[in-house]
């Protein structure tokens, strides 16, 4: 089986406050850092990290070279990004002194694929292959719908979640990776129970991990339901806690382990993610995460 993540690569800008900053307000930061990051980017090396061998496919702009880097420092094969004249997408992050955090996302680079270029790209993968997928790059149907033609597995991470989502096929989608935001989003319900029912009833065929922030993760699929607590630690920055449970996750259930080791795994990384500033940095490796078990 091959690994493809089609997804983001973004140069992130993160600031440190005391608060997330109010409609009208100006505050002043205490310090800027800049990181490698963007959804697709941060899942695929949370993948590499856990010990999947894996192809990212995506754009990046002329400033793109710390991107390319980051790739080939965690072994993610860079054969299927390519450079156009748009700037790398980016990202002004806020991370307040509660850890929590606050995003806006330039989409650049990310946003110039073509449908000639997905085509490309899945010529090379075919039946049982799997294809990850978020929902910060352009031709997210197309994707889908070329991937699934060609008897490919599909696990999407609704995120962020806009309309570039209501022209796809998500019956194709063979597992649904999101936190409760994206879950209301996706199922028009508000409780976990409640969105757990309406994915269960919509796509029947597809597995679901719903992530819950301090109260844990679910997983729905195979016949079993999963509930995994989180590991409490001391929270510094979020920002790549769900890319790592994301990562984890995949790299563990590929590999054919049950799924509450699955869902164990990735919510002890998380733990670790979170409790460490940035995005690709604060990404654990495999056997630290195993130490920890």
């Amino acid at each position: 089986m091959k690994i493809l993540n089609f997804g983001s690569l973004n140069i992130d800008f993160v600031y440190a406050v005391d608060h997330i900053v109010q409609p009208g307000e100006t505050i002043s930061s205490h310090d800027l850092k800049i990181f490698c990051g963007g959804k697709g980017l941060n899942q695929s090396i949370a993948l590499a990290r856990a010990g999947a061998p894996l192809y990212h496919a995506g754009m990046i702009g002329p400033d793109g070279d710390i991107l390319l880097d980051a790739c080939a420092e965690n072994s993610v094969d860079t054969s299927l990004i390519r450079r156009v004249p748009e700037r790398s997408g980016n990202a002004i992050i806020q991370v307040g002194a509660d850890g929590q955090n606050s995003i806006v996302l330039f989409g650049g680079a990310n946003r110039q694929n073509t449908p000639e270029f997905v085509d490309e790209v899945l010529r090379q993968f075919g039946a049982d292959d799997l294809v990850l997928l978020q929902n910060e790059i352009n031709h997210i149907d197309r994707i889908i719908d070329q991937a699934a033609a060609r008897g490919m597995r599909i696990a999407l991470n609704p995120a962020p979640f806009d309309n570039n989502l209501d022209g796809c096929d998500l019956g194709k989608v063979s597992l649904f990776i999101m936190n409760e935001v994206e879950g209301e989003q996706i199922s028009s319900e508000s409780t976990p129970d409640t969105i757990l029912a309406s994915m269960r009833e919509r796509y029947p065929n597809a597995e679901v991990v719903l992530t819950l922030g301090g109260d844990g993760a679910v997983y729905q699929g195979r016949g079993e339901t999963v509930a995994q607590p989180i590991f409490p630690v001391k929270v510094v920055d979020t920002t790549a806690a769900g890319d790592t449970f994301t990562g984890y996750f995949l790299a563990a259930s590929v590999e054919g382990l049950p799924p509450a080791h699955c869902m164990r795994l990735a919510a002890l990384a998380s733990s670790i993610t979170v409790s460490r500033q940035g995005a690709t940095p604060s990404i654990p490796r495999r056997t630290e995460v195993e130490a920890k078990l």
